[in-house]
């Protein structure tokens, strides 16, 4: 290996024990069964041509019902950046969460397409796999999708049932012949059927209920999933040398906090521990996300990223 390569692959290495670590939702051995899995993701991502994005998850919990901060927040600004680069990026999202979506990209900087579904629609989904494919994606990117579990139907963390403000986007992340990858945080999401069979049910609480059997190529298991997305911006930072200066622009702890600020603000969004209407994630606020964004890009670019 030559010693550019092994400097790669060690910052790598580095970015994904900095994203991939369990913040308390028993995900240890979720995230061990995955490792290096950041590395590959990034090293495919790399290589596309077009990408297609899918996140959106929300949360329906006494009094409130809106999206969550986590997912759009990394999801925009990972298809930001790619758009920047040069890569057509689009993300699609349900109605429940699309409000959400569009703050967050319109916060990011613009340039990537939202592609809206609405709940109950199938006819839509089959047309937006028909839309994916004639704009050729050669990359399908889930991040913090609740996916189906194994009687079908998506589930929240605590087990319930959020079929009704949860399209089968599923159905779109394995529509096509492009490449899969996804991140997640808990098992419930799309991508963790990649997973040993009853690895989530025995380690995470209500595993054998909310575990998504949708698989993938690539899984990322972060310890907060807007976290794996700037893992991969990283990533990518250090594989694509013609990319790297555009996608600092990105990954700054200034525009994590101002797309999540936009989507409380713009559309609700609430975090999705506290099922608070404010600029945190996971029950973690700016200071925490901040920090580790600050450490990606230390790793990546070096002391002087700025």
């Amino acid at each position: 290996m030559s010693p550019r390569r092994s400097e790669s692959v060690r910052r790598i290495a580095a970015i994904e024990a900095l994203v991939c670590r369990d913040v308390g939702r028993k995900t240890q051995e979720l995230i061990a069964a995955s490792a290096g899995e950041l590395a590959t993701a990034a090293e495919s991502l790399a290589g596309a041509r077009s990408v297609g994005l899918i996140t959106g998850f929300f949360v329906p919990r006494g009094e409130v019902a809106a999206p969550e901060t986590d997912g759009p927040v990394g999801t925009a600004l990972l298809a930001a950046a790619l758009s920047a680069c040069g890569l057509p990026a689009r993300i699609a999202v349900d109605t429940p969460c699309a409000a959400a979506v569009r703050a967050a990209v319109e916060e990011a900087g613009g340039g990537v397409a939202v592609d809206e579904v609405v709940v109950g629609d199938g006819a839509a989904i089959v047309r937006l796999i028909d839309a994916w494919r004639g704009a050729a994606i050669t990359h399908a990117v889930a991040i913090e999708r609740c996916g189906r579990s194994g009687d079908g139907r998506p589930r929240n963390m605590r087990g319930v049932d959020v079929s009704s403000w949860t399209a089968p986007l599923d159905d779109l992340f394995l529509g096509g012949r492009w490449t899969r990858l996804a991140v997640g945080d808990g098992g419930n999401e799309i991508g963790m059927g990649r997973l040993p069979a009853g690895l989530i049910a025995r380690t995470v609480p209500n595993g054998a209920e909310i575990a998504c059997v949708t698989s993938c190529d690539h899984l990322v298991v972060a310890g907060v999933s807007n976290w794996g997305a700037y893992g991969l911006m990283a990533a990518l930072a250090v594989l694509r040398a013609d990319w790297r200066d555009t996608i600092a622009k990105f990954l700054t702890a200034e525009r994590d906090l101002a797309v999540t600020r936009a989507i409380v603000a713009k559309a609700g969004a609430v975090d999705g521990v506290t099922a608070r209407r404010e600029a945190t994630v996971d029950g973690f606020g700016p200071e925490i996300h901040g920090a580790l964004i600050d450490g990606l890009r230390r790793i990546a670019w070096g002391q002087a990223a700025d």
